[in-house]
This record gives structure tokens, C-alpha cells and sequence, in this order.
């Protein structure tokens, strides 16, 4: 009779009750923990027969023989005969040899005792068929304690029961060696069990860790209806008297004859050692020092520093020796001309200009300087003539760019914003969910108790505890939605493996998720209990009818210590569809809407009122917490615009009396309108051709625009205020204005829209599409700014002059009130001229200067490759999202990493091909086969980041077909599949135990050895018996069935041509608690698969569901390098082509490019990551950078005098507009941010941007004017216009200076 119940007709339990059943007779192993060899403890008969008690102990005598009875729940037992070993029949003795080949001649067994022995060994075969050695010696164990010979040797009976009349074995004492069990077990101790990821010592010994707990677990005596021995078997080294112990000869599992694969023998010779655990992280070059260790790039960049300074030195006394040697000499070689007032000379005949006695040659402009300033000295006279037709054209073109606004769509889904199209882990993950089955969906709740002051958390497996747990999955349970008139709840959508229940992962499975068994099953001993049998106790077998690990339930627990566990891990996972439409998952999602609600709503005062701490996420979660982060701080960024609007109106005004006419709050606002038109007007334009927006373009660009628009503001009015000779037309001054500053506006803007427009050939979708975006808006700023601006101011020009109030111009002011004060220079424009510039043009302030910022350089250099990548899911979110607690508690409580498939395509399984061989990990596998190197790579887990063996279809598979699991693959006489013995319709369905029946008594194993080649199926064997094998179900007889495990663990369209699509093989990694951990698992396993589809000439790929989103991080740095240069490769084109110098060009690109590196040294400094956002800000900073620089790198090509002269005058002149119009604009609205609710604004764009602003400041406005001083490029000077010809004439031929009123 055979155990079936209820539980052995579903898939899972059938397929766990196998490891149960290993004992003597019915060899299934105990529930219980042994971890010492057991003593009989039931009520001993009231004596021992006269055989047993004077049985001998001497070769050829039997200790027990012949069965004599059974238990009262049916389970047969010996008979305690101290009888001479018997001679068997040839047929029995060929029977017994083909078990047993050790065992010869003379037998302790009847044929209904070997019948039993056979049956009872089929239900372990599966398990160690793989490894051929273990097997051998399990089965050679078995052999010798029911069949050898020389039983009494070292069998002893010490105990009987008595049944029906008749004396029966109830417990014996077997004699071994230390030795024998030692070799027996390490000869399985590391045999794999591939469709749990585990060992078979742990479905077989219960994670045995030695011989003694091996046998111990095996030889427990079963209670009544319990599967296990039906007696006790107590194994003993100890021997006294006659005993011998049994010490015959162990295979070890390298062993030639009877090898095993790398997997299942790591030590057999021709297996590679794996390599010792050793740090991920490459230390880089490194130079030692005696007892200090520096880098190289730090030793370097030291010496280069060091070189620097002595040269900065020498120049420092060499220009204080040149001053002497001037002191006291008149000062004849002052230039000519040294007002800013002056127009340039004429083209080609500029004289030459000394400094310090050197002679510097004024260069003639080139043809697009001269072009654009004519053009600009017209167009901008036509404007401030017909402003007007100029802002109707401009507004009607921006209301057609926004009316594409009404298409307008956001992107928010992560995939399309993180991941390029070309990705090669997007491509891997839609060829995984396409061939294989899409990663389910996870819900998540984490209870976890709170630590006391100076006291560690105390253990939360209580009673109290787990029935407050039952309370909690009672309301999940409850909890319905309405969709679509339906009602859904967490049973419609569950991942069911198995059938009806819900594959929930929860500590609630080893009471079948039933709170009436709690009680029954000893409560919270139990679970305990569990925890070390969760693989091998039917009592702890999960609803859905398989194994729960405790490792995946429980959390914040030291190594096995489960018992120590602070947190309950509960996890719902649900059915996930991938589909174009996003609404494939529409069910799912509204329930996990509605468990957010509960969790936050009810859960959490539950669970609280108990002490006790509740984190909880849903799949949904992080997409709707940045959706709600991208309004929680709309009123915080509206504060920010909201003070830079203020801040501008002030600037632009004079502030003089009367004030409400000077003021210039109109125009400011106009030019704030100006921004939004344009950010509004490149979305506008983009959505008519589908491109949709993403949330970071609305976030970065208004800043990025508003920073250049408001800079080209102040530059354009300084510039009108500049010609304050009012005897000319309000149009000739515009004119001349624009005419000045208008090409270095171009010069700055081209720069910057071309710096963007080439960052659309980088590959990440949001640098692309901000690029896009940012650079269709600066170039809208900049038509505007030099059309509809510049008739925005004329109009307030005329409206000043005519003495009309600012914001009410409808109100004129008397002529008393209107006599507005002369333009005087802003405060600001003095500070450059008269304190800021001179303290520049001192040499030991140049030297300090250039030091400062070279070590500021340098130092960045050695900081930047300390930048990390990553984006911590926890600053992407709110501050006051519930998902920041449950990060934090993922990273304290979680012990199991994530799943990782590695798959592998187009897999041949033909005879002609040797892949089976190069994949597998069974007995003839190749020792550097893909599935033991796996198996290899576990073993070094801090290097691999994979936790365990690959769960193997193809090993199950090769086992399952083997003629040695003769319960497994089976046919009928028809040849029609004849599933095990324990199974319908062997087996009927409805009976709790399997009477020896009639159905399949003729069945047959599938294949004999001679049938299989060289012990591998045929290409029609594979093809013919896959189906059957991926629809067996698993069961005591034959744990090897495929159906559930692989399901979907392979593609089966086609395979019919001997090649399988896709298949893959499931492991784990390790706890995975940072970003740098994600991205180093995701670099090992890269790296893993590309070694062996090389080495194995077969393709494969790894997966796991944050493979996608983290590969960016592979190569940020190539990104960031590309974008990057490709910007900075941008700018210096823009330079050359209209100053037509390469050396001015070279300044700028320095001064941006170490505005750049230095920024990203504040990064490492300030632990803000590498990744989209910190890119798109880095890029978005080459563009603020420009401004900074370019207008006074300009305005100093365009000056004459000696080169420190000029740069005074370019400091002068544009200094006071670049840091009123950026520094001062922008500083004011970055401090706002530092209020953010999220903490990405905090970290990514107040943090960046300040630096940003600080940088871009310092060596805009003090860097590179010392580096112009020093080596600026020559003067060029503009053609004049024809009226003033006569007068440039006269002073390039070296006349007296000739000057004019101020214009």
C-alpha cells in the first residue's frame, strides 16, 4: 500500500513527498528534526524473542529477515529471524544484481522484501540520478542493511513490537565506520536538486551539514500515518563485542567510473577551483610610497600641480622685475585709444598696439563679424521702427508652435524614458517576455518590530505576532475593486502555480494559509519548526502545494538563524501582460491601488497599535509617487520663477527718480512671458510630429531658457543704456545697440544650440529628447529676444522718455516729475570698473588667481572618477512618500536577491550537436558546461552576485528519462505515456492511500540504457518525450516532473526542427542593497555570459526585471563622456567659424570645460550620482556656461589697449550683465529649490545648479579675465560706418586722439 492523500494528486507536494520516503522499507524521511542519532522511546514489548536476544554476530547469519506484519497505518515491517543468509534463486539473485551488484551469493532479504527495497529507492533515484556516484553509494547502503550477507555483523535488533500475535522489528542499532559515513556523504553532500535552486542534502537530510545529521534525519522512526520509517534506525560508530561496522568501499563522486558533473563534485579534479572572493571594484593604478598608497591619477595630477605653481612663480618674479625696470618712465606706451567710447578703426590698418614693450597687432574682423554687426545695426532700426508688425509676426508665430500643444503627450513610463531603443536589455528583456512569460507583477508588505534604546529588535516569530499576520491577509483577502462592473479581488489575478491558490510568499504558508490550523500546528512552534524542514516536511508545504523558503519570508535575520528573524516578508505575486497599450494590466492595477489605500489607511494603525513597523509597495507604487512628485513641487518651482521674475523687473530699471518711470517691471514680465513662449512653443512644435514630453523637460528647460533669455536681457538693456545721447533717435540707439552686442548674443546662442542639438545623438531617450526640446527653445529665446524683445524695448524707451509710468503707461507724469535724473552707471557696473578689474590687474592677485583655479581644476580631475552611477530610488521620491520606509526596510530585513534567468537561444538538442553536453550539469556534462559554471560561480558569491545553482530543466529533463528513475518516464504496452505509480490513473483518484492496483502494473520505463546513445536521448527520443516530461506532474514516486517548475521555461514553437528558441535557467542573486550593488551584479552577470557563449559557442544572455533600467549605468560614463565633448566639439566650431579664431576658441572651451570638470568634482564631493538627470544637467551647464563666458570673451576680442586693458574693459563693459543677468538671477531662484518636497530637486537641481551658478561665476567673471589678461587673443576691430571713416583714418595713422560725445 502506498501513501497518496489528497496532497500527493497536486503537483508541488508529490514532488516534495519524494525526498520523504528514504528509510529501510518505505524510505521516506521523517518531519522531524534529528540532529543526534535517535534512542526508542515508544512502550517496548515486555520482551525480547530468544532470537533476538541471543542472536549472533558472525558472517553468513541474518539479523531480521522476511516481512512479518505491518503497523496499524499499514506500513510493513521485518521479522526479527536470527537466521543463516539464504541462497536465493538465479532469477531472484539476477533480480538482486541488478540493484544491488555488491551484493553476491547468499541473501539476508525475501523477494518481498527486495520488492519493497526497489520500490521505496525509486522515489530518492530521482534525486541523485545526476550524480551517479552518490547514487551508487546511497543505493549500496540500502542494499547492505536489507540484503548482505553478513547482516548481523552490524545489524542489531534492540527493539520488537508485537501484531496480531506475530514479533516485528520496531528499532535496530546499524554499525558503520566514521570513515564509510564520511566518504558516503561527501559523496552527495553537494549534489544539486535543480528545480528548487538547492541542494538534494536538503530535500534528502535536511540540509545535513554532516554524515551523522545525515543518517540521523534518515533513520527517525514516522508516527502513525506520518511518512517515514516504520521503525527506528539508529546509526552507531561505537561497536561493541562481535560487531564489525560496515566500512565496504564508497565511490567518491570523481571517481572515473562513476563520475559526476562539476556541479554535483566541485572537487573532482577536472574542475576548475573557483576564484577566491576578492573585491568587485577595480583598485586602478597605484604607486607606493614606502607605508602610503597613492593613485596614480592623484600623484599626477600632484606633480603637474607643482610644476604649474613653479611656473606661475617665475612669471610672478619675472613681471615684478619688468615693473621695476618701468617704474618712474612716463607712460608713453599707453595706447591711443583707451575709451570704450571710441568706434573701432579701419580694417587693415589699425596700428600696433604696445604692452610692456611688446607689440600686439590689431587683427581685421572677419567677414561674418562685420556682416552680422551691419545686420544687425539694420534690422535692429527696422524693428525699433515698425515694433508693432514685429511682435504681431512673433505672436502669431508662437500661438501656431502652441497650438501643437493640444497633441500634447508626456512620457512617464521609466522604460521609454531610461532605456534607448537600441538597448541591448530592452531587446533581451521583449525577446525573454515573448518566448518565455513575463516577470510577474510583486506587491509587497514588510512587518518588521522596532529596536529598543541601546538593544537590538527583538524577534517578531510569535504567537501574538503571527496572529496578528492573520488578521492582516484576512483584509487583503476581503479587499474587492470595481472594474469594468466586475469585481476584482487578489484571487482573480495571483500568479496560481499550481492551481487555485495564490502563490502568496508568506511565513502564514506552513498553516496553508488557514488561520484554523494555527492552533492545531503548536502556533508559532511550528513555523519554527518549518524553518528547518520547509523542504522536507509535508506539514510545511505551502497552500499552492510547494516549498516556502524561509530565507523569502522572513527578514532582518544572521545567515540560517531564521528563529532570529525581525521581519515577516509578505509577498502577492501577480500576473504581469506586456503590451503596447499599458492597459494590458488594468485589473491589477486598480487592486493595487486599492491595497495602497488599505495598507495606509487601515494596515498601518493595526500593525502600529502592536508595536510593531509596516512598509509596503505595490508594482504601481514608484510610477505613481513620481507622477505625484512631479506636482508636489509646482508651488516651490512657481516661488522660484516668482523671484527671478522680481529680481529681473528690478535689475533691468534704473531706479532713479522717479522711480515709476525708470522701473522696468513691464518689460521684465514681458521677458519672462518671452521664456514661456518659448518653452511652450518647442513643446508645441515637437508634439505636432508626436514626439512626446517628459517631466524633466519641464523641470530643466524654463531654468536653462530663463538663465539665457535673462542674460541676453540685461546685455540688450545695458547696451540701449549705454547710448545715452539723446540727440539721436530712440531707433539709431536701438540699432547701435544691437548692432554691439548682438554678435556675441549669436555667438552664444548658436553655441548653445548646437551644443544641444549634437545631444541628440546620445543614446538615452530623455538626454535625447531634453536635447530636442532645449535646443528648438534657445533658439526661439534667441529670434525673440533680438526681435520681439527689442521692440518690447523701444516701446518702453519711448515710454520712459515720455514720461509715462511703468505698468499703467497710460499715465503721464507732469513735466516736473518727469525730469528724469541722467543715466548714471549701476553700482554694479562701477564695482567692475573701478574695484573689480583693478584688483584683477594686479600680478600677485593674476598669480593667486590662476593657482587657485588650476588646483581647483586639478583636484576635480583626481574627484570625478569618485562620482557613483546610480539614481537611489529613495531621492527620485517624495520626502513624505510611504516608499521611502519601505526602501529602508528592504535594505535592513531582505536576505534573497532577485531572480536571474540566464538564457539561452536556438538551443540544438540534435545528436549531431554536442549543446546538450555544453549546457548541462548531470553525469558526461562538460566540467566547464554553462549550468556547472553556474554552479561554479555560487560558490564565490561575493564576486558573482549569483546566491545558488541554476534550477535546470534540461538536468530534470536528462534525469527523467533516464532508465535508472525507472518511476519517471513510463509507457503503457500502447507506448502511450504511464505517469508514476502514485498518480491517476495508477493511482485512483479520492483514495489517501495507492492499493498495488492492476492500470499500470505492464508499464515500462521508456528507454533501456542500450537504447539511449552514449547515455543521452536521440534527436526523436528528445523531441518525442519533451512534451511528456514538461506535463508530468511531480510526485513521491518521480520528483522529476516538469509541469509547474518549467512551464514556461521554454519556447516550444518550433522546436520540432531540433532547435528550442529559448529556454532558460533560474538562479538567484545575491541581497542586492545599493545602486552599486545592482549595477556590479548586472556588469558580473554580462560578463559571466559573454565568457561562456564564447567559450560554449552557444548564445546566451542574462535577465532580470532591473537589468533594463540599470544597464545605462554600464556605460554613463561613455554617455557622459560623449555627450559631453560633442557639446563642448559644438561650441569651439560655433567660436571658430565666426571669430575665425582658434586660440579665442581655445579659451572659452578651457573656461567651460573646467567649469564642467569642476562641477562634476562638487558632485563627488556633495554624493550627487551619475545618471539621466545629473547628465542632462551636466549638458544643460555647457549651455550656461557659454553665456558666462562667450559675451566677455567677446567683448574683449572687440576693445583695444594692452591685453589687461581689454580685459578690464570686457569686465566693464559685460561683467555687470553677466552677473546681474545670471549669477544674481539665478542664485536668488536656486535657493528657493533648497525648500523642495522632493529631494531629487534638492540634490540634482539646487545642489547642481548652485554649483553651477557659483562656478560659472567665479570664472567668468575672475578667471577668465585673468587668462585674457595673460594671453588673450589679438584685438578685433570692426569696419565703422562711413561717417566716422575719416576719424578711424586719422588714428590708425597714428594722429592725436580724436574723440566725440558718448554714444
Amino acid at each position: 500500500m502506498k501513501l497518496k492523500g489528497n496532497h500527493c494528486r497536486n503537483k508541488m507536494e508529490r514532488w516534495l513527498m519524494s525526498a520523504f520516503f528514504l528509510s529501510l522499507f518505505l524510505l521516506k524521511v521523517s518531519i522531524s528534526e534529528c540532529a543526534a542519532p535517535y534512542t526508542f522511546t515508544s512502550e517496548p514489548v515486555s520482551g525480547l524473542s530468544t532470537a533476538v536476544r541471543d542472536q549472533l554476530h558472525q558472517e553468513g547469519w541474518c539479523s531480521m529477515y522476511d516481512l512479518c506484519g505491518a503497523r496499524k497505518d499499514g506500513k510493513p515491517l521485518n521479522c526479527p529471524k536470527v537466521v543463516e543468509a539464504v541462497t536465493p534463486t538465479e532469477t531472484f539473485s539476477h533480480k538482486i544484481q541488478s540493484l544491488c551488484p555488491t551484493i553476491t551469493g547468499n541473501v539476508c532479504c525475501s523477494e518481498d522484501q527486495f520488492d519493497l527495497l526497489r520500490q521505496s529507492v525509486q522515489q530518492a533515484v530521482p534525486f541523485l540520478v545526476g550524480c551517479p556516484a552518490c547514487l551508487r553509494n546511497f543505493l549500496d547502503l540500502y542494499c547492505e542493511l536489507s540484503c548482505s550477507p553478513d547482516q548481523s555483523l552490524f545489524v542489531d535488533v534492540i527493539s520488537t513490537s508485537r501484531e496480531h500475535g506475530r514479533e516485528l522489528v520496531d528499532g535496530i542499532d546499524f554499525y558503520i565506520t566514521e570513515e564509510y559515513g564520511t566518504q558516503l556523504f561527501d559523496s552527495c553532500k553537494d549534489v544539486k536538486f535543480a528545480a528548487m535552486n538547492t541542494r538534494a542534502m536538503d530535500f534528502i537530510g535536511a540540509g545535513a551539514k554532516n554524515y551523522t545529521d545525515w543518517l540521523s534525519f534518515m533513520g527517525h522512526r514516522a508516527g502513525s500515518y506520518e511518512a517515514g520509517s516504520p521503525y527506528q534506525i539508529n546509526y552507531k560508530t561505537n561497536a561493541v563485542g562481535d560487531i564489525r561496522p560496515l566500512n565496504t568501499s564508497v565511490t567518491p563522486c570523481w571517481d572515473s567510473s562513476l563520475s559526476c558533473s562539476c556541479g554535483d563534485c566541485p572537487s573532482a579534479t577536472s574542475c576548475a577551483e573557483p576564484l577566491p572572493p576578492s573585491d568587485n571594484k577595480d583598485e586602478g593604478c597605484h604607486v607606493t610610497l614606502g607605508s602610503l598608497q597613492i593613485g596614480c591619477l592623484n600623484l599626477g595630477m600632484g606633480i603637474l600641480y607643482v610644476v604649474i605653481l613653479l611656473g606661475i612663480v617665475a612669471w610672478w618674479i619675472q613681471s615684478r622685475k619688468e615693473h621695476s625696470n618701468t617704474t618712474g618712465q612716463s607712460d608713453i606706451n599707453e595706447p591711443l585709444l583707451v575709451s570704450t567710447n571710441v568706434s573701432p578703426p579701419v580694417p587693415g590698418q589699425g596700428p600696433e598696439i604696445e604692452e610692456a614693450g611688446k607689440p600686439e597687432k590689431i587683427q581685421d574682423p572677419t567677414f561674418i563679424e562685420s556682416s552680422l554687426s551691419r545686420w544687425f545695426r539694420a534690422q535692429g532700426t527696422w524693428t525699433a521702427r515698425h515694433p508693432g508688425i514685429v511682435l504681431f509676426i512673433a505672436i502669431v508665430f508662437m500661438i501656431l508652435l502652441c497650438i501643437g500643444l493640444l497633441q500634447l503627450q508626456v512620457e512617464t513610463r521609466p522604460e521609454k524614458l531610461w532605456v534607448s531603443p537600441g538597448s541591448e536589455a530592452a531587446e533581451e528583456k521583449a525577446y525573454f517576455d515573448s518566448h518565455l512569460a513575463p516577470f510577474y507583477r510583486i506587491e509587497q508588505l514588510i512587518l518588521a518590530t522596532i529596536p529598543s534604546a541601546n538593544e537590538s529588535a527583538p524577534y517578531i516569530v510569535t504567537n501574538q505576532n503571527l496572529l496578528l499576520l492573520f488578521e492582516i491577509q484576512a483584509k487583503v483577502d476581503a479587499l474587492r475593486v470595481n472594474v469594468s462592473n466586475s469585481s476584482v479581488s487578489l484571487q482573480d489575478i495571483c500568479t496560481k502555480p499550481t492551481g487555485s491558490a495564490c502563490a502568496t510568499q508568506s511565513v502564514l504558508q506552513y498553516f496553508k494559509m488557514d488561520s484554523s490550523k494555527f492552533y492545531d500546528y503548536q502556533g508559532s512552534a511550528h513555523a519554527e519548526f518549518c524553518f528547518e524542514h520547509a523542504s522536507s516536511a509535508a506539514q510545511c508545504l505551502s497552500a499552492f502545494e510547494g516549498p516556502v523558503e524561509p530565507g523569502t519570508v522572513l527578514g532582518g535575520f544572521s545567515g540560517t538563524n531564521y528563529t532570529e528573524a525581525t521581519a515577516f516578508v509578505i509577498t502577492y505575486p501577480v500576473e504581469n501582460f506586456v503590451g503596447e497599450s499599458g492597459d494590458e494590466n488594468e485589473k491589477a492595477v486598480a487592486w493595487e491601488e486599492a491595497f495602497i489605500r488599505l495598507a495606509k489607511e487601515e494596515l498601518t494603525a493595526m500593525v502600529e497599535g502592536e508595536g510593531l513597523t509596516l512598509a509596503y509597495s505595490s508594482e504601481n507604487s514608484i510610477k505613481a509617487e513620481l507622477e505625484r512628485e512631479s506636482t508636489a513641487d509646482v508651488g516651490t518651482i512657481a516661488v522660484s520663477y516668482l523671484v527671478m521674475f522680481v529680481y529681473i523687473s528690478f535689475i533691468l530699471g534704473d531706479w532713479v527718480s522717479p522711480w515709476y518711470v525708470t522701473s522696468k517691471t513691464m518689460l521684465g514680465l514681458a521677458g519672462v512671458g518671452i521664456v514661456a513662449l518659448c518653452v511652450l512653443g518647442s513643446i508645441g512644435l515637437f508634439s505636432y510630429f508626436h514626439v512626446k514630453s517628459t517631466l524633466i523637460i519641464v523641470e530643466v528647460i524654463p531654468f536653462l531658457v530663463l538663465a539665457v533669455g535673462v542674460d541676453n536681457m540685461c546685455i540688450l538693456v545695458h547696451a540701449v543704456k549705454r547710448q545715452a545721447n539723446k540727440d539721436e533717435s530712440v531707433e539709431t540707439r536701438v540699432g547701435r545697440a544691437l548692432a554691439e552686442v548682438g554678435p556675441s548674443i549669436t555667438l552664444a546662442s548658436l553655441s548653445e544650440v548646437l551644443a544641444f542639438t549634437v545631444g541628440i545623438f546620445t543614446p538615452m531617450p530623455a538626454c535625447r529628447v531634453f536635447s530636442m526640446f532645449a535646443a528648438v527653445a534657445v533658439l526661439l529665446d534667441y529670434l525673440l529676444q533680438v526681435t520681439a524683445f527689442v521692440a518690447l524695448l523701444t516701446y518702453d524707451l519711448k515710454r520712459a522718455e515720455s514720461g509715462r509710468v511703468d505698468c499703467f503707461p497710460c499715465i503721464a507724469v507732469t513735466a516736473e516729475s518727469n525730469d528724469v535724473q541722467a543715466h548714471e552707471p549701476g553700482v554694479l557696473v562701477k564695482y567692475m570698473k573701478d574695484v573689480h578689474a583693478p584688483v584683477l590687474n594686479l600680478p600677485a592677485v593674476k598669480a593667486l588667481v590662476v593657482a587657485l583655479f588650476t588646483g581647483l581644476f586639478l583636484a576635480s580631475i583626481v574627484l570625478v572618477p569618485n562620482l557613483v552611477p546610480g539614481l537611489d530610488q529613495r531621492v527620485a521620491l517624495p520626502r513624505d512618500s510611504y516608499l521611502q520606509g519601505y526602501f529602508g526596510n528592504i535594505t535592513e530585513h531582505l536576505r534573497v536577491g532577485p531572480p536571474v534567468y540566464f538564457v539561452v537561444r536556438d538551443y540544438n538538442y540534435s545528436t549531431e550537436s554536442n549543446q546538450t553536453n555544453l549546457l548541462c550539469s548531470i553525469s558526461q556534462c562538460e566540467p566547464n558546461s554553462l549550468l556547472n559554471e553556474v554552479s561554479r560561480a555560487a560558490l564565490v558569491p561575493d564576486t558573482s552576485f549569483i546566491a545558488r545553482p541554476a534550477a535546470s530543466w534540461l538536468d530534470d529533463f536528462l534525469v527523467w528519462m533516464s532508465p535508472d528513475a525507472f518511476g519517471c518516464c513510463r509507457t503503457f504496452p500502447d507506448a502511450s505515456y504511464c505517469p508514476p505509480d502514485d498518480q491517476p490513473p495508477c493511482c485512483p483518484e479520492g483514495d489517501d492511500y495507492c492499493s498495488e492496483g492492476d492500470t499500470c502494473k505492464d508499464c515500462t520505463t521508456c528507454f533501456l540504457r542500450a537504447d539511449l546513445l552514449e547515455g543521452r536521448p536521440t534527436t526523436e527520443q528528445f523531441r518525442e518525450k519533451l512534451p511528456w516530461f514538461l506535463e508530468a506532474l511531480p510526485s513521491a514516486d518521480c520528483a522529476k516532473g516538469g509541469h509547474g517548475a518549467y512551464s514556461t521555461s521554454l519556447d516550444l514553437n518550433g522546436y520540432e526542427d531540433g532547435v528550442i528558441k529559448a529556454s532558460e535557467f533560474r538562479s538567484y542573486h545575491t541581497p542586492l542593497n545599493k545602486q552599486t550593488d545592482y549595477v556590479d551584479a548586472l556588469r558580473a552577470a554580462k560578463d559571466f555570459t559573454n565568457r561562456m557563449s564564447k567559450s560554449l559557442g552557444i548564445e546566451i544572455f542574462p535577465y532580470s526585471v532591473f537589468y533594463m533600467f540599470f544597464e545605462q549605468y554600464l556605460d554613463i560614463w561613455k554617455t557622459t563622456g560623449i555627450s559631453l565633448l560633442l557639446a563642448l566639439a559644438a561650441v569651439f566650431f560655433v567660436n571658430v567659424f565666426i571669430t575665425t579664431s582658434v586660440w579665442t576658441s581655445c579659451i572659452v572651451i578651457l573656461t567651460i570645460a573646467m567649469i564642467v570638470i569642476d562641477l562634476m568634482g562638487v558632485m563627488a564631493l556633495w554624493n550627487i550620482q551619475l545618471n539621466a538627470v545629473s547628465v542632462v544637467n551636466l549638458v544643460m551647464s555647457i549651455g550656461i556656461a557659454v553665456e558666462f563666458c562667450v559675451h566677455i570673451t567677446h567683448s574683449f576680442a572687440v576693445s583695444s589697449g594692452t591685453r589687461s586693458e581689454r580685459a578690464s574693459k570686457s569686465l566693464s563693459t559685460m561683467g555687470a550683465s553677466v552677473f546681474s543677468g545670471i549669477t544674481l538671477t539665478k542664485f536668488a531662484g536656486v535657493l528657493v529649490l533648497y525648500f523642495a518636497k522632493s529631494e531629487i530637486f534638492e540634490v540634482y537641481y539646487f545642489r547642481m545648479y548652485l554649483a553651477l551658478v557659483i562656478l560659472g561665476a567665479l570664472h567668468g567673471l575672475i578667471f577668465l579675465p585673468v587668462l585674457l589678461s595673460l594671453c588673450g587673443p589679438n584685438t578685433m576691430r570692426e569696419a565703422p560706418p562711413n561717417r566716422h571713416a575719416k576719424q578711424y583714418l586719422e588714428v590708425s595713422r597714428g594722429a592725436e586722439e580724436v574723440t566725440e560725445p558718448v554714444t
